[in-house]
């Protein structure tokens, strides 16, 4: 059997093993409501604490590490042992979006949300169910688009590391590394019978996150790509300088975006919507925290979002708020389904923790986890042009159907 063919099967195992684990969440989560009820703090002195300093823990470590030092074939990388012990107790929790963070990887991942980096210029996205890791888009003029990678590429080995199922963070930081140096990344493509390795130059990469444009009849157009520390100001710009050109009306294209930092998306959504609930959240003990726009700024034109199954997370908050206040029109297809929030805990020695410590509803009290937005005109993208790196606005159906309603609405309006 061939490599590839050895990834593909490895991959199915990897989603059977994947779906035992969920469906033993399930049960398990099942018996747990039935014995203790709304889990409320008052209760939890019924529910087992994690103790990973129990003497039975640490003497079974000492037989193992004992075990090692004495019949280990080959030498041994002790602070490789050591952080996967960490890796270990962090998985054990079976939340495939918790993260236990080297210092190195916390770094990237602090690197990746300021809005530049050094690397090759792709954005990437990972199905939580299977571990793919998706190339999902490819910077325009990027070391990534010179070498040849397409959106749809499938990440199978970083160098000599295969990556599917590693945490995304971890892959990014293979990629990422000092300007002018090569990282080989091999990927499967669809309708390729093997393998492709590219050789692709590291180099600086600002991101732009916000891109924009007035398209025809005087409908604006923006495009956030993910919701970064920059993504705010770049938002904000953009909407200022087209209502310069005076904006009759408003696309937001959301497809793709994977999501990101809360506080950017509220703060676009405060320009956008009138005073009021935007999204809050609840945690284990059932506090409640709330995010809310004010009533300085208010954007009363019409407003299509689009959005895909790569719509998720942050992208999901954006629009749930813009449906729940009827504020636009959903034009796409169903969203990722992501509705829950991740804190980054960083620890004393410069590594961090990634936990799931809240799950968030839309202004409406919907959580959409594992369910997605509905889009409110739902529409596939053409087959031929999902492989496109970059799509021209005169073929793409989604955008051009989102102009069409914009178009009715104002001439409603008139």
């Amino acid at each position: 059997m061939d490599e590839k063919n050895q990834f593909w099967k490895g991959l199915v195992a990897g989603i059977g093993i994947a779906l035992v684990i969920a469906v033993s969440a399930v049960l398990f989560g099942k018996f747990y409501v039935n014995m203790s009820g709304s889990g409320s703090p008052d209760n939890q002195e019924d529910e087992a604490e994690l103790n990973l300093t129990d003497s039975r823990i640490q003497d079974k470590l000492s037989e193992i590490e004992e075990l090692m030092n004495n019949y280990y074939l080959d030498e041994i990388d002790s602070d490789q042992v050591e952080n996967y012990l960490y890796k270990g107790a962090v998985a054990g929790l079976g939340d495939l979006y918790a993260s236990y963070y080297t210092q190195e990887e916390y770094q990237s991942l602090m690197d990746s949300t300021s809005g530049s980096y050094c690397g090759i210029g792709v954005e990437m996205s990972q199905n939580i169910a299977t571990g793919i890791i998706t190339v999902s888009r490819v910077f325009e003029g990027s070391p990534a688009r010179e070498a040849g990678l397409l959106p749809g590429d499938v990440f199978y080995k970083v160098e000599d590391t295969e990556v599917t199922g590693e945490d995304l963070t971890k892959v990014v930081s293979l990629i990422k590394g000092e300007e002018f140096t090569n990282v080989t990344i091999s990927v499967a493509r669809e309708g390729e019978s093997d393998y492709l390795e590219f050789q692709v130059e590291r180099r600086t990469i600002e991101v732009p996150t916000v891109s924009y444009e007035m398209l025809e009849n005087q409908i604006g157009y923006i495009a956030i790509s993910t919701f970064d520390d920059v993504t705010t100001d770049q938002f904000l710009q953009a909407m200022d300088a087209l209502e310069a050109q005076e904006m009759k009306a408003l696309v937001v294209d959301l497809r793709n975006n994977g999501g990101g930092l809360v506080s950017s998306v509220c703060a676009i959504l405060d320009r956008l919507l009138p005073e009021g609930l935007l999204v809050y959240t609840e945690d284990k003990y059932g506090v409640r925290e709330e995010e809310t726009s004010d009533a300085e700024h208010f954007f009363d034109k019409p407003i299509a979002v689009l959005v895909n199954g790569n719509s998720a997370s942050a992208s999901e908050i954006f629009a749930g708020a813009i449906k729940d206040y009827e504020a636009g029109t959903l034009v796409g297809t169903k969203t990722y389904g992501k509705g829950i929030v991740q804190k980054i805990y960083p620890l004393s020695d410069g590594t961090a923790v990634k936990l799931t410590v809240s799950k968030y509803y839309t202004p409406k009290g919907n959580n959409i986890h594992g369910i997605g937005i509905e889009p409110d005109v739902e529409i596939e993208l053409e087959e031929s042009l999902k492989k496109e790196a970059s799509i021209p606005k005169e073929q793409d159906n989604q955008l051009q159907k989102a102009l069409e309603i914009l178009g009715e609405d104002l001439a409603t309006k008139r």
